[in-house]
């Protein structure tokens, strides 16, 4: 990938499915096991080599993840944070990010999204512009964004529905997205929904209209962590991962590792 990758990390909202535990903090702060939710995307963006990174959350609890993060000097990365006013759509919170995205490619992943997949600078290797969807097999499909796909061994997205009644595949778009920096001129060109808001599902569209979305298989587990039994079911995820051993027993099971010891590797 010729461009430089920053990372966004998309952490608004009201959490309002999960009150009153989003009464006195910010959805993203509560625990998944063992780690506030926030560190599990910081460490998906690090490890797909993310150096820079902003975080976009609500007015009223950003001073606790500013007092949770800092700077990111002691992750070896450098953090910045901008205020969502009000909920306007996934769209809305990117559009704040463009000044900071500048000329790179971006790549950005809901707060509370939870990938048991190693995604790796690796599986960015090909990516020279446009954008890339994550894709995970799901039995209730329609509860998401689903992606029609085209049958074939190379990934390759025809439609990207919303909820729909029938979908057309079993396809879930998860909340990890990376794009080039036409994103923005997207989003200035859309309307809002029926809901009032700017949908990610429009932008994407509109990458797959010009032949420019491109698309990867997620094969391990992957979970939102925003109401109580998703929040439940990721936590239950995260410690069957670091409590179970293999078969052989010099290894564990752990491949959300230690956010530091990422970083240490690199």
């Amino acid at each position: 990938m010729a461009k430089r990758l920053k990372g966004v990390i998309l952490a608004g909202g009201t959490g309002s499915r999960l009150y009153p535990l989003t009464k006195v903090t910010n959805k993203h702060l509560l625990p998944v096991y063992d780690k506030p939710m926030i560190y599990y995307p910081l460490n998906t963006l690090i490890k797909m080599g993310c150096k820079d990174i902003l975080i976009v959350s609500g007015r009223e609890h950003s001073g606790d993840m500013l007092n949770l993060l800092g700077s990111g000097r002691d992750l070896g990365i450098k953090l910045s944070y901008e205020i969502q006013e009000e909920a306007g759509g996934i769209a809305q919170a990117l559009s704040l990010c463009e000044r900071f995205v500048g000329v790179s490619n971006v790549a950005v992943c809901l707060g509370d999204n939870i990938f048991d997949d190693e995604l790796g600078v690796g599986d960015l290797e090909d990516f020279d512009g446009g954008a890339r969807i994550f894709l995970k097999s799901v039995p209730d499909p329609e509860r998401f964004g689903v992606a029609e796909v085209r049958k074939g061994n190379k990934c390759e997205v025809i439609s990207i529905e919303e909820k729909p009644t029938k979908p057309k595949s079993n396809y879930c778009v998860t909340g990890l997205y990376v794009y080039d920096n036409r994103v923005f001129n997207y989003i200035k060109s859309l309307k809002p929904s029926e809901r009032g808001e700017l949908e990610i599902t429009d932008v994407n569209n509109f990458y797959v209209r010009d032949k420019l979305m491109s698309c990867h298989y997620l094969h391990s587990w992957w979970s939102d962590a925003g109401t109580f039994k998703s929040l439940l079911k990721a936590s239950s995820l995260v410690s069957n991962q670091k409590l179970c051993t293999c078969p052989d027993k010099n290894k564990e099971f752990s491949s959300l590792i230690n956010i530091n010891d990422v970083l240490k590797s690199q």
